[in-house]
């Protein structure tokens, strides 16, 4: 399939790539910058960075409760075949 692109849909691409690239450069900037954020504060209460990004995914999506639910199947299923204690 080729493209027919024209003066217009050109700026419109080429504003759309610029744009995009530099969205996606800000969230990478903020995703290290959180990163170094969660280790930081793992160190001071001596859990491990898992955990905290952990909690932060949860507590972003809202769904401790079916984390919950979850975890008490995954507990059910080790519980049953005599593993994961």
């Amino acid at each position: 399939m080729a493209l027919t692109i024209g003066p217009e849909e050109k700026a419109k691409l080429v504003k759309l790539l610029d744009e995009g690239t530099q969205v996606l450069q800000e969230a990478d900037d903020l995703r290290s910058g959180l990163r170094d954020t969660v280790k930081h504060i793992a160190v001071e209460l001596d859990v491990k960075p898992a955990v905290l990004n952990k909690a932060i995914k949860i507590a972003h999506k809202r769904s401790l409760s079916e984390e919950r639910d979850m975890f008490e199947d995954i507990e059910a299923i080790l519980d049953t075949v005599k593993r994961g204690s």
